[in-house]
């Protein structure tokens, strides 16, 4: 007799979330090498200064290398958001190889799972180029927006595997969470957008004028920080009005934690933002800034899931309206 072994749904889950988990972390860790400058850490891809561990010291560079490049905080600070990055692959890998079992039940998984693997191999690709490239600007933000990409795809078939309460709204509060969610994401990302660009007029002026004093680095871009600045009151509109709509009808969890997490971290960044601004964008901040824009894309990307969800299959949990 033949035995078929099938997976459990938390199998998948658990290691999803843990690769899901790890990427973040890589984007925290990406953000701290372009904090500290040290893109360049490594000026040679695949390998670092010619080996596949660099070296502790300037005298032990292989010949052909400059001793004026190395810095050892800069190069093992790039090294080691190359090792996470080795360790994302392969994570992803596993996670599709999971998704490949429940591809019967879950093709929707094993699709995502698939398009995660293929991104994945992409940014080690583009990974390359941006070396090469020597950190061309709009090539940096394309390696966070695809690993922005990647993480939600994850997050989308933790939400699909995941067992999850099936939420009754009045059709008139129905559609305005629908159309709320997909609204406050939508700005967020033109902000997020935005922001991206100061950053690489910024750095685009820097290259331009090595002297220029960090205290002048925003005048140098013109007004496009104003409106990147101004904009953020109307992400921080949007959340307060989705944290309203929330506790004004009394949804049912997940909503009420979201909506509060959202809220958090959106006055976090607008923090943030203002420390940038006015303390001359030091590093730590530019690099918070950074990830937790990351954190919230993904928080309002789940958001928005449960809000369509709620509309799905036997709606049996009455909301108050």
């Amino acid at each position: 007799m033949r035995i078929i072994r099938l997976m459990s749904p938390n199998a998948y889950k658990k290691g999803a979330l843990i690769t899901t988990i790890t990427t973040l972390f890589l984007i925290f860790v990406g953000g701290t090498v372009r904090g500290a400058g040290a893109g360049l850490g490594c000026p040679d891809w695949p390998k670092c200064f010619g080996r596949w561990i660099p070296p502790l010291s300037a005298a032990d560079l292989p010949p052909g290398f400059d001793a004026s490049q190395f810095n050892v905080w800069q190069t093992w600070l790039e090294y080691i958001n190359r090792l996470i990055g080795v360790t994302v692959g392969l994570l992803i890998i596993y996670t599709a190889y999971l998704a490949f079992r429940v591809r019967k039940s879950q093709p929707i998984i094993f699709y995502c799972a698939m398009s995660a693997v293929f991104l994945v191999a992409f940014q080690g690709w583009l990974g390359g180029v941006v070396v090469k490239s020597e950190l061309e600007s709009w090539l940096i933000t394309a390696h966070l927006i695809i690993a922005l990409v990647i993480v939600n795809l994850l997050i989308f078939t933790i939400f699909k595997i995941s067992d999850k309460p099936t939420i009754y709204l009045n059709p008139k509060s129905e559609v305005f969470l629908k159309f709320l969610s997909v609204l406050v994401i939508v700005v967020s990302l033109i902000q997020v957008a935005l922001g991206t660009r100061v950053r690489e007029l910024i750095e685009i002026s820097v290259k331009n004028t090595p002297d220029l004093p960090r205290s002048e680095w925003l005048m140098s871009i013109g007004s496009l920080d104003y409106v990147h600045r101004s904009s953020s009151w109307a992400v921080l509109i949007l959340t307060l009005m989705v944290f309203y709509f929330v506790w004004k009808r009394n949804l049912p969890e997940p909503f009420g934690i979201l909506s509060k997490m959202l809220l958090v971290i959106v006055v976090l960044q607008i923090l943030f933002g203002t420390a940038m601004a006015y303390l001359s964008i030091p590093p730590i901040f530019q690099v918070l800034h950074m990830f937790f824009a990351s954190l919230m894309i993904c928080a309002q990307f789940i958001f928005t899931l449960f809000a369509f969800s709620s509309s799905r299959a036997e709606r049996v949990v009455e909301v108050n309206s």
